[in-house]
């Protein structure tokens, strides 16, 4: 089943999304988010789409507005994929290879849930910087709360999946990396979700024999292909990232756990590494990306003009005076 969040004659519903793109909507619902919360994992946000498709149908999506199918209630965002760390750690960090310690756990940091976007929105360049990327990946959606779980166990955790587009300001985060926290403002601006929220039970007949999610992913900037791999290339399952997730602490109804971005093109930084120059060029206003995954759907976003940064000074050195 889909669920689709998106806005008309000045209303937000939430529908489920029939093949030909038919919306049934939920009566009284607004939120998917909140409906997420509310039924209490797979089975109970089946049961609320059956019985929407059991009203009279609503409008088509092309004649309403998408809005991001939830605003999580966190998002974290993995890096899964071999082939990913390789080119972009030549392109940010200017070294090559994968660390060991990668293998020893699915690493992931917090992004920011209140810079939500949803399909076709437009997305502003981050102040500041000149040099801005996509990546394309695979989020995952939590339905039910759960803690120090097992990937088994887990699995029933997950309500869903939905396309994931991190929008990553490459000179911002270049810069940032060397204080040793990890990305912040490279990767604050936004982070597109779209174009539907689809269960988990959907993408079943494609799990291999392994566990892994097998299914298609492709990146085009302007009509043009730059990027394709499979999902089941990352080296661990969504049910193991969320295991990890929880580990000493909970995972929520409407969590949002990124695949990180697929290799072979996933993002610019990954060939600009590869290739030993930035081609293709870095996006600008009036680059459109556009994100497709097998069985999710297609996301489509044009980059707009941004704000200019506001002015801060530098950090001071300080005489380090004690009282």
């Amino acid at each position: 089943m889909r669920f689709a969040a998106y806005e008309n004659r000045h209303r937000r519903r939430v529908a489920v999304v029939e093949e030909d793109g038919t919306l049934f909507p939920l009566p009284g619902v607004s939120s998917l988010t909140v409906l997420v919360q509310e039924t209490g994992g797979l089975p109970g946000l089946l049961a609320a789409g059956a019985a929407a498709l059991d009203a009279p149908p609503g409008p088509h999506v092309c004649e309403v507005r998408l809005l991001a199918p939830l605003q999580p209630a966190s998002v974290r965002d993995f890096v899964t994929f071999e082939e990913h760390v390789e080119g972009v750690r030549r392109s940010v960090e200017g070294t090559g290879g994968v660390p060991e310690e990668w293998y020893a756990a699915p690493a992931f940091y917090f992004t920011n849930p209140h810079a939500i976007f949803g399909p076709h929105d437009g997305i502003p360049v981050p102040p500041g910087s000149a040099v801005l990327d996509f990546e394309l990946e695979v989020g995952a959606v939590i339905g039910r709360e759960g803690r120090d779980l097992t990937p088994e166990e887990a699995r029933d955790h997950i309500v869903g999946y939905t396309v994931f587009n991190d929008w990553s300001a490459r000179d911002l985060q270049g810069a940032e990396m060397k204080v040793g926290l990890g990305p912040c403002k490279g990767k604050d601006t936004a982070t597109a979700l779209g174009p539907y929220l689809v269960t988990a039970d959907e993408l079943e007949p494609h799990r291999d024999a392994d566990g892994f999610l097998r299914l298609a992913l492709t990146a085009e900037v302007n009509g043009e292909i730059v990027g394709h791999d499979l999902l089941s290339n990352m080296s661990w399952t969504f049910e193991e990232m969320t295991a990890y997730a929880s580990r000493g602490t909970r995972v929520v109804p409407g969590d949002v756990l990124g695949s990180g971005t697929c290799g072979n093109g996933g993002c610019l930084a990954e060939l600009w590494g590869r290739r030993g120059e930035q081609t293709p060029p870095s996006l600008e206003p009036g680059d459109t990306v556009t994100l497709t995954v097998e069985g999710i759907g297609t996301l489509t976003n044009t980059v707009v003009p941004g704000a200019e940064p506001v002015p801060l000074p530098a950090g001071r050195r300080r005489s380090r005076e004690r009282p």
